[in-house]
């Protein structure tokens, strides 16, 4: 059986059997660090949208990384390299074949003789070819390079999924989810674009220069020298502009992952928003989000955007440079008027890369921001990881005990301490208790969402630390109070509890917690599509089929968190009747706040302040005055009085 997680085990929950979501985090917020709670925001090394308020990690040890995900595709690059380098050198060659023409058609105007039209048409046909040529090459060399970003991509979108599956609740907890999505999409996203845009260009560029370079110098040394002298001050420019503008660019993508968590916290919660009348306090915390992404976008744009002017007014005073020292040395004999004309070409073309490579920067600078953001999510601290040799005895019995269990969320603040506690095979555990008083974070540490800081938890006689959390979790069944369901139809939902289940199961489970009653009545039944946000189908019912996964998935131990909370009275009846069914052969642990839910139970342990105040069956815990009668009372009682006194 399974209930749908992965081997890491994604700390959240989301793949447990029945409910997911939010693991009980509204009742236990109040222990959690300031910075988990308001999405993320808090007092400590995370600011606004939980963005990291340290400088980004070193431009080249960034770029280092990025390269290393490039071992083992060396015969690719040798092949990109191979076909770069010739393309540049049969396009830096044509200048100096155009040369040649413009001496025969000179020689043929100020000589006898003519025009010496065949070889002047051979060698137009040659540097034809030679620019044909030139271009297939960048196109096999682009072609390539396009497979290699895409390739990296591709494993950095691995990694990115795999580190979700890897990192522990808490982190989970202390992040802004939008900007944890930010980072896995945008960003990737933008990192792709960026290198797909500099890489075969910046190659290219860099090959055009070198071989610009080596044609001027055989041309003319003297010329050469004129020609390079505005390079120093193009590169300084760069480096200068490049240097103001990549802390703009980080802002930028800082700022945009802090707008897209607030606006996935609106759109979640839009009818509380509107409810309580917060639109214009939402709408002016978006616009002051807004408004600094626009000034760090604005500052990247136009620092960046500098680059390509500075660049191409450094070109141009090279060019007339050239043009002047050039015709001097034509008027003096020292060289030809065709060695001139390719040596202008070489002086424009050479300066078109530098105007490139200013223009990649630009880009390059915004995807290497996104890339260290990137990079310091898949730095995060993972969960420890699963021992490779445990194993549980099958049929697991259900057998639970805490031992002397110490756990906070905080360090400087504790939660739970000492708690010992026992469940036996096929027990029903009631936890009850005010708000948070630690009874969701006791079923979390059963699944190990979390990790002990004390003590141990056994499952039949074996500690649940030194087993993998998949087998752990595989033997569980977990419905929340927050319904989880996925945007497809509601038998596949169904059937998420149960991989491989056949159609019958999925309508035995339907039946036996009373989906079917309703699914009876749409149009399209068992194969009607939720939407992405689950609203086309109530909150009881979308309860109901988290119940059905549960009660499909057959697990040796249910974990059930006011599993009820949302369906009517006498919906309530009836699936209490199917859990009772359902509870009967395995351990069951109960959280709930309505204790007419829990009369039957054959434990009911009473919480407050992460400790157990009392425990007993419901008639042994209300034959005394304690914390369990004061709560029974609080609910039962105080409505009878209110009734007489009216």
């Amino acid at each position: 059986m399974t209930n749908g997680k992965d081997e890491n085990g994604n700390g959240n929950g989301k793949a447990a059997a029945g409910n997911n979501g939010q693991n009980g985090k509204d009742e236990e917020e109040e222990h959690l660090p300031s910075s988990a709670l308001a999405g993320g925001a808090g007092p400590s090394r995370w600011g606004a949208g939980a963005m990291p308020l340290e400088k980004s990690r070193d431009f080249g040890a960034s770029v280092k990384r990025l390269a290393s995900m490039l071992r083992g595709q060396w015969p690719t690059l040798i092949v990109v390299l191979i076909a770069a380098v010739s393309s540049a050198v049969l396009n830096v060659w044509g200048p100096r074949m155009l040369g040649h023409a413009t001496d025969v058609i000179f020689r043929g105007v100020t000589q006898p003789g003519g025009i010496n039209f065949g070889r002047l048409h051979r060698i137009l046909f040659e540097v034809v070819a030679l620019y044909v040529a030139s271009w297939l090459l960048a196109l096999v060399a682009s072609y390539l390079i396009a497979g290699l970003v895409q390739g990296m991509m591709f494993r950095l979108r691995a990694q990115a999924e795999d580190k979700i599956n890897a990192l522990p609740l808490n982190y989970i907890d202390h992040h802004a989810r939008g900007d944890l999505l930010s980072r896995v999409t945008n960003d990737i996203d933008n990192v792709a674009q960026s290198l797909q845009q500099t890489l075969s260009n910046t190659l290219t560029s860099v090959l055009v220069l070198i071989g610009c370079s080596v044609m001027m110098v055989s041309i003319s040394w003297q010329l050469a020298l004129v020609a390079l002298v505005t390079v120093p001050l193009s590169i300084y420019s760069m480096k200068m502009i490049g240097g103001r503008a990549r802390p703009k660019f980080i802002g930028q993508w800082k700022h945009t992952g802090a707008l897209n968590a607030q606006i996935e916290e609106t759109f979640t919660g839009h009818a509380i928003v509107k409810a309580f009348g917060q639109q214009a306090a939402t709408e002016d915390k978006f616009r002051a989000t807004n408004d600094e992404l626009y000034d760090a976008a604005f500052g990247a744009q136009f620092m960046s955007s500098l680059m390509q002017p500075a660049t191409m007014f450094m070109g141009n005073l090279q060019y007339v440079l050239v043009a002047v020292v050039g015709g001097l040395r034509v008027s003096s004999g020292a060289i030809s008027v065709g060695d001139v004309q390719a040596f202008i070409q070489y002086s424009r073309q050479f300066s078109m890369p530098l105007t490139q490579l200013a223009s990649n920067m630009n880009v390059l600078q915004s995807g290497i921001a996104s890339l260290e953001r990137v990079f310091e999510f898949l730095d995060a601290e993972e969960q420890s990881s699963d021992p490779t040799d445990s194993a549980l005895p099958i049929p697991v019995r259900g057998r639970v005990e805490f031992k002397d269990v110490d756990f906070s969320y905080d360090p400087n603040l504790k939660l739970i301490e000492g708690l010992s506690l026992l469940a036996e095979p096929g027990q029903t555990i009631a936890i009850v208790g005010p708000t948070g008083a630690g009874k969701t974070t006791l079923v979390n540490l059963i699944m190990r969402f979390y990790e002990l800081d004390g003590g141990e938890i056994t499952l039949d006689g074996h500690d649940i630390a030194n087993l993998s959390r998949h087998e752990l979790r595989s033997q569980m069944g977990m419905v929340l109070q927050d319904t989880w369901l996925f945007g497809g139809s509601i038998k596949a939902n169904i059937a998420y509890g149960k991989p491989g289940c056949t159609d019958d199961e999925v309508l035995a489970a339907a039946k036996a917690t009373y989906v079917d009653r309703f699914v009876a009545t749409l149009p399209d039944g068992y194969n009607t599509i939720i939407n992405e946000e689950g609203d086309n189908i109530s909150a009881g019912q979308k309860q109901l089929l988290t119940i059905a996964r549960a009660f499909l998935a057959d697990p040796a131990i249910l974990i059930l968190d006011e599993a009820t909370s949302s369906v009517d009275t006498r919906t309530e009846v009836q699936v209490q009747e199917a859990m009772n069914a359902l509870r009967a052969s395995r351990t069951s642990f109960v959280i709930a706040h309505r204790l007419s839910t829990i009369r039957g139970a054959d434990l009911i342990v009473v919480m407050q302040n992460g400790q157990i105040v009392e425990q007993g069956t419901h008639h042994e815990l209300l034959s005394h005055d304690g914390p369990y009668f004061d709560l029974y009372n609080s609910q039962f009682v105080a409505p009878v009085i209110d009734e007489v006194n009216v």
